[in-house]
């Protein structure tokens, strides 16, 4: 059966607003969602991570978002329910060469996501040359086995970027044109906003503050490399400062703070 393409959007766009309830921001207990159950969060109570997490390294031939990583404790803080990450300059490490060292972590081989709905609730300083992001990777090839961006915030804009990538969307620009894969989305400023991702064997939803932002969905006729999201993956969260696309940093406004109050996973009951 054949559905003009206006109305398969639509009606995706539905579905994943009909599958979240309005959460209360904050909430110190992960709230009870209609039709999800609630197979793994961190609250982050305490004063250090749990052992789901591992401190990002500093690659040996690192990209932009990777290079000022370290794993200095100075860059971590759990305090308060909150993972706190730092970005600063570098007066305190001298056999580091870096200008600048910032902190993040991932579950990369200790938590998977897929076929479910994340929530992660964040708030972030303001500051040129800042570069927060919370992302989806698996193992494999990028950008052949695709990354999902839930949220990327430049400077003190005061909206996040939300973003497919894929083997289509990096080269094959007529594919490409044929559904958007990235959002501009509204933010409140200097406040804490929830960031949203739902994954679903055909599409990926992306949510902010519990309204839909866009639905990538996954096209046949387009192969395999289009939709290479119904996989396991693993959760970033870092803090990054500087480089093409961010711009400069102004070291007079650091440190920056990079706040997390929690992150929570759902899964569709059956």
């Amino acid at each position: 059966m054949l559905y003009h393409k206006s109305f398969v959007t639509g009606l995706m766009a539905f579905l994943c607003i009909v599958s979240s309830v309005n959460a209360k921001p904050g909430k110190r207990s992960a709230p009870r969602r209609e039709g999800w159950e609630l197979v793994w969060h961190d609250e982050f109570r305490g004063r250090q991570l749990s052992d789901e997490w591992t401190r990002i390294p500093r690659f040996p031939n690192p990209s932009e978002w990777n290079k000022y990583m370290s794993s200095d404790d100075r860059l971590y803080e759990v305090r308060g329910g909150r993972l706190i990450l730092y970005g600063r300059t570098n007066d305190f490490l001298p056999e580091d060469t870096a200008h600048f060292l910032t902190g993040g972590v991932y579950t990369r081989g200790r938590v998977l996501f897929q076929r479910g709905r994340i929530d992660i609730r964040l708030r972030m300083d303001d500051a040129s040359g800042a570069w927060p992001a919370a992302w989806l990777l698996p193992e494999g090839r990028w950008p052949d086995d695709g990354e999902i961006d839930i949220m990327e915030r430049l400077n003190a804009d005061d909206y996040a970027h939300q973003t497919i990538h894929s083997a289509v969307t990096e080269y094959d620009l007529e594919a490409r044109k044929s559904q958007d894969w990235h959002y501009t989305a509204p933010i409140r400023q200097g406040k804490w906003n929830v960031y949203s991702v739902e994954l679903y064997e055909d599409s990926v939803c992306f949510l902010v503050n519990d309204r839909l932002t866009f639905t990538y969905r996954r096209e046949p006729e387009l192969g395999p490399r289009q939709f290479p999201y119904d996989r396991p993956m693993y959760l970033l969260l870092d803090m990054q400062l500087g480089g093409h696309w961010v711009g400069r940093v102004d070291p007079k406004e650091l440190p920056y703070r990079y706040q997390i109050d929690y992150v929570r996973f759902y899964k569709k009951k059956n």
